[in-house]
């Protein structure tokens, strides 16, 4: 009994819990232990970004050719020529003082009309000056003599594809005599501008920069 007795004055034994075991991580769709499932998709962006860039920078250092321009090589491959043509800055008094010079006019590719200085090619065996002056006759009907050097001008233009590299020569010019009736038929019309005025009226620049030079001799 004395057993009994002890068994029933002993506290009973506190029984330990038990921690829940720790599960170890499934495997994720990209095959790493641990890793999120959303870090695939994060490093396939990662990845497109840095293809996106590099994409970019080959684009800068190569960048398309532009439409419709033509390249050197086509360019180069037009054939040149070289042009030297005469003519002059016709003048006279017009009675009261002033300076009157003449222009003629002719029509252009577009049809156009356009006002300018006569002047022509100069033939084999000529000089400037008279290839100057014959120009003028031919294409004003008018007679002149030359009285000073008015430089040249320059410019390219093509025709026909060829390139032309145009040089005129321009002397000023006084009227002697003639009758604009007496000018080649290409010329629609012949007329005496005041000076100032035919500064204006010339469409071409390089011609109303002799125009220019002519009023500064003629004061």
């Amino acid at each position: 009994m004395a057993g009994a007795e002890g068994s029933e004055g002993e506290q009973p034994s506190r029984k330990r819990r038990r921690r829940p075991r720790r599960r170890k991580p499934k495997p994720t769709a990209a095959g790493a232990v641990g890793t999120p499932a959303t870090a695939a998709p994060a490093a396939a962006g990662r990845s497109g970004r840095a293809r996106s860039k590099a994409a970019s920078a080959k684009r800068r250092a190569n960048p398309p050719k532009p439409k419709g321009k033509k390249t050197p090589d086509r360019a180069r491959r037009i054939p040149t020529q070289k042009e030297v043509s005469a003519g002059g800055v016709l003048y006279r008094s017009d009675g009261g003082g002033g300076i009157e010079v003449v222009l003629a006019s002719r029509r252009t590719r577009r049809g156009d009309l356009a006002w300018g200085l006569a002047k022509g090619g100069i033939e084999p065996g000529e000089t400037r000056e008279e290839a100057a002056i014959r120009e003028v006759r031919e294409e004003t009907g008018l007679e002149a003599e030359i009285e000073a050097d008015l430089g040249d001008t320059k410019y390219i233009y093509v025709w026909e594809d060829v390139r032309i590299r145009k040089t005129v020569h321009f002397f000023l010019m006084r009227h002697t005599g003639g009758d604009v009736e007496d000018r080649d038929d290409e010329m629609e019309e012949i007329r005496w501008f005041p000076l100032e005025r035919a500064r204006k009226r010339a469409a071409y620049r390089g011609e109303r920069d002799v125009l220019a030079r002519a009023a500064e001799l003629l004061g």
